[in-house]
């Protein structure tokens, strides 16, 4: 067994072809991360991967859709979303396939 640290990987993004990594793949990329009540990410999109994000904590706004903890949302090659946060909150957000230098603004 060993031991890793959420807090050490880059941006949450544990598992993936990143470094550092808990398991390097570069079929999937899996993180989670956490954001502040205010965060903003702007639009962007994938022309390859799928994007599922779960809200663990809180509520976000996400394509100009609401969305509360327990809400999973699936974004499909070519979507464009941005991303606002209502509240503190948590996500776990999974790639396939782990896709580097595959968004765009």
């Amino acid at each position: 067994m060993k031991k890793f640290e959420l807090q050490k990987m880059i941006k949450g993004w544990f598992i993936g072809n990143i470094q550092p990594s808990v398991f390097v793949t570069e079929d999937v990329e899996v993180a989670v991360k956490r954001y502040t009540k205010g965060d903003y990410e702007d639009k962007h999109y994938h022309k390859i991967a799928t994007e599922i994000t779960v809200i663990v904590e809180g509520e976000v706004r996400m394509g100009g859709i609401d969305y509360k903890e327990g809400d999973i949302i699936l974004v499909e090659p070519g979507e464009s979303v941005d991303f606002f946060c209502y509240t503190d909150c948590v996500t776990t957000v999974v790639k396939i396939p782990g896709a580097l230098n595959d968004k765009y603004i």
